[in-house]
């Protein structure tokens, strides 16, 4: 399969991408998660898609192959936006389907809403927190789901300022297990993408762990603007998801026409958890 990689200039620095495929169809735009991983492990999955239409995954500033600034005050929302306004500019993509997965789905919003959804086809809300309050509701709820020994080291811990403990991370591990990623063993690529993310900007812009909003998207909202969509969306997660079921179909109702699909024996990685039939929803979306 024919590959184009590169870098282009964006507010900061530098950003890396890789384009896959080479079809005349309109190509789809992968935005990853985080903020601060990398587009690796939804690569792994998405490149199948490549085989009909071209694939365009990058990493966003800070992260995996791009430019690595250390000033805190470049992680921030708008400043990602302007950064994908850039590599659709620089890559010539006047007409797109986009693909968000968890932040990347704020990031996609934010960027639909600013700019008016000029020449993009469709938008795939993979995993999507759209409200981070409403986020903090559900992952209260699905903590204390957990053993109380585990609830008790996570309280302790966010009321000591002690996240970087080796017990909070311990336990913060078996909030993942069950509602982040449920395969066992964790596929490989995960680890290796962790390697490459910047906890920096996770810090900054999020907080010390999933359940945990502090950074500066802890106010974010954009379910006011959701209705502004008009155009093809689809929304989808795992019936274990974090990003739950009822929220995700929640921010669905508030779009037009949009679809909403769960997959059935996923968390929060769909796409790494059940690859070939969240290929198969991606890709009969985007040839609908």
């Amino acid at each position: 399969m024919k590959s184009v990689e590169g870098y282009i200039d964006v507010p900061g620095g530098r950003v890396w991408y890789i384009r896959l495929g080479e079809s005349d169809q309109t190509p789809l735009l992968v935005l990853h998660g985080g903020p601060g991983n990398t587009h690796d492990p939804l690569k792994s999955a998405l490149e199948a898609i490549a085989e009909e239409r071209p694939v365009i995954f990058y990493d966003q500033l800070g992260s995996g192959n791009s430019d690595g600034p250390t000033d805190p005050s470049l992680w921030r929302t708008e400043r990602f936006v302007e950064e994908l306004a850039c590599v659709r500019d620089a890559l010539n993509l006047k007409e797109v389907h986009i693909l968000g997965h968890s932040w990347g789905t704020m990031l996609a919003a934010s960027y639909l809403i600013h700019h008016k959804h000029s020449g993009v086809r469709s938008v795939i809300f993979s995993s999507p927190c759209l409200s981070a309050e409403r986020w903090k509701q559900d992952a209260d709820e699905l903590l204390a789901r957990l053993p109380d020994d585990v609830q008790r080291i996570i309280a302790h811990n966010e009321q000591q300022a002690t996240t970087n403990s080796e017990a909070y991370q311990e336990a913060m591990k078996v909030y993942y297990d069950r509602y982040v990623c449920r395969l066992d063993p964790r596929p490989a690529i995960m680890t290796e993408s962790r390697a490459k993310a910047n906890k920096d900007i996770y810090m900054t812009m999020w907080g010390p762990s999933e359940f945990s909003p502090t950074g500066n998207l802890k106010t974010f909202d954009c379910t006011p603007q959701l209705h502004e969509i008009s155009i093809p969306s689809l929304f989808v997660c795992g019936r274990y998801d974090e990003a739950t079921p009822e929220s995700t179909q929640y921010y669905q109702s508030l779009v037009p026409e949009s679809e909403f699909h769960v997959f059935e024996n996923s968390a929060h990685v769909s796409y790494l958890e059940e690859t070939d039939e969240f290929v198969r929803i991606v890709r009969g979306f985007l040839n609908s």
